[in-house]
């Protein structure tokens, strides 16, 4: 298939700047796949379409406030830096504004989040093909302990800040009730619309367990190839638990459906699966699979995601579990879509949400 096959136009005003005002006051679009029906419901009536027995599988990686600013210790120019993943303490690779004048043995003196200049500097040591550069920090045992004083939270290009005060707010709400091991540079966005008490209520019906695949700023890479195949998928880091390995063998051995929240935990559970014939081993892994049409599912049987970027490799991952092993799946998710934008549903990171059963 052709990238442009997954082009749609999506007015403006419906990429959501801010979250719903509570969790679960989203908006749910509800897509019964062997129908094709769609149906139009509040993200808090997601507990009816859950039967006892199914297994709830998140995302818990935490978001880190991975984008930190600084200036060229020589020359006194502004630089933005994206961490990406660390190597070792201190030792990162990170994207770099503006890259070209950030050569290896640049020092960059960093800001703290009021502006003002802090003990902790980085200096510029490698760079590789994708224009990342590596980053050794000093002025600190271990720059972890420092983000949250030099951090910001490295929301997606297509939120708008213009205030300080919006920022700060977003050091809560663009983190999943259930974050617990930090390592993202983006929030698993499906798990956005869960609250406590709702998770408690699930909990009730269905069992719930957590996966973990620290999301990378890959996730809003374009696919710029003209043929999918020909797109080289970037790479993130997962761990499964033996618990989780436990609970998602159990239930597909007893016929009991294996719910995934969001494309990150699809990701995670089919790059496992796909590596040991179709079960669940815990441990920790690298994973870059790209899903497309037609693409067949050894592990999960229902999706709950949100509306994803046109030519985006998440909406080219929806489309495929739209309908496995064909490319129909296609049609059918731009129709969804369709009828989400004259519905005047949110898109994106704080946008509403829908069930793919």
């Amino acid at each position: 298939m052709r990238t442009a096959d997954f082009d749609f136009a999506l007015p403006p005003e419906l990429i959501a700047q801010t979250p719903a005002h509570m969790r679960d006051q989203s908006r749910l679009l509800v897509l019964e796949r062997a129908s094709e029906m769609i149906g139009h419901r509040q993200f808090r009536d997601v507990m009816e379409y859950f039967r006892q027995g199914d297994l709830l599988v998140l995302n818990n990686s935490r978001v880190i406030p991975a984008r930190l600013r600084g200036v060229n210790a020589g020359s006194g120019g502004e630089f933005e830096i994206l961490l990406l993943e660390e190597n070792a303490a201190n030792d990162w690779w990170a994207m770099i504004r503006p890259g070209k004048r950030a050569r290896v043995g640049t020092r960059i003196i960093l800001r703290d989040t009021r502006g003002q200049h802090a003990s902790v500097e980085a200096t510029v040591t490698d760079t590789n093909d994708e224009g990342h550069r590596r980053l050794q920090f000093t002025g600190t045992p271990n720059l972890f302990e420092k983000l949250d004083a030099l951090g910001e939270v490295p929301l997606p290009p297509y939120i708008n800040r213009a205030d300080t005060g919006a920022m700060e707010q977003d050091r809560a709400r663009y983190q999943t009730v259930f974050a617990d091991p930090p390592g993202s540079v983006a929030a698993p966005t499906a798990g956005l619309h869960f609250t406590e008490s709702l998770l408690k209520e699930i909990r009730s019906r269905v069992q719930v367990c957590f996966v973990t695949l620290h999301v990378g700023a890959g996730t809003f890479a374009p696919v710029k190839t003209e043929a999918l195949s020909d797109h080289k998928m970037h790479e993130e880091r997962y761990t499964v638990s033996e618990e989780t390995a436990r609970a998602v063998n159990e239930a597909k051995q007893n016929g009991r459906r294996v719910i995934a929240v969001g494309t990150t935990s699809v990701r995670v559970l089919e790059s496992v699966a796909a590596r040991t014939g179709g079960r669940i081993v815990a441990g920790s892994g690298r994973t870059d699979i790209f899903i497309y049409p037609p693409r067949a599912f050894q592990v999960v049987d229902a999706l709950l995601t949100n509306f994803h970027l046109p030519c985006s490799t998440l909406l080219m991952l929806v489309s495929a579990f739209a309908s496995p092993g064909n490319t129909r799946g296609r049609d059918l998710i731009l129709s969804a879509y369709a009828e989400a934008i004259r519905e005047r549903y949110r898109f994106f990171s704080y946008g509403d949400a829908m069930l793919i059963l």
